[in-house]
């Protein structure tokens, strides 16, 4: 059948780079056939968070995310696949990690995730969402803060 070429956002949370996971997932993306255009590092303070999860604001776990999302450094990707989104959302699994480590146990998550909110990756769910997040993250003006986080700075001096 036709496929189509479709970009898709990825973020690797605090807790994949706090980790030292940076590369084993982009290693993981790259042999799953993505085709990575664009990547950053950012911190991202409440404001910019607020914005990327919009969808969640008002949740119960949304300021446990906030402060988790705006604790270290993120790294933002731009990935280009055939069905980039859905085959991204079933390579990463699902957002807990406890689930992801059960129903889909090769899953991102399930691999290298911790807990619900500390699961190591995002994933863009909609063609909806990709365009609003990738514009967020390469396309429009940074609106982040210089990085700068406590783990890496004593990283530096290993």
């Amino acid at each position: 059948g036709l496929t189509m070429a479709e970009r898709t956002l990825v973020l690797i949370k605090p807790d994949g780079v706090q980790r030292g996971l940076v590369g084993h997932i982009v290693d993981r993306i790259e042999r799953k056939g993505y085709t990575l255009v664009a990547l950053q590092l950012r911190t991202l303070d409440a404001a910019t968070a607020q914005e990327h999860y919009g969808e969640h604001v008002g949740k119960p776990f949304f300021p446990n995310l906030q402060k988790f999302i705006t604790s270290d450094v993120v790294v933002g990707m731009e990935l280009v696949a055939d069905s980039a989104i859905d085959k991204w959302r079933s390579f990463i699994g699902p957002t807990n990690t406890q689930k992801a480590k059960t129903d889909a146990p090769e899953s991102l998550r399930a691999l290298f995730g911790t807990d619900g909110t500390m699961n190591a990756v995002h994933g863009s769910d909609s063609v909806g969402s990709v365009k609003r997040e990738l514009g967020f993250w390469f396309d429009g003006d940074s609106k982040s803060k210089p990085m700068k986080t406590t783990a890496q700075i004593g990283r530096a001096h290993v």
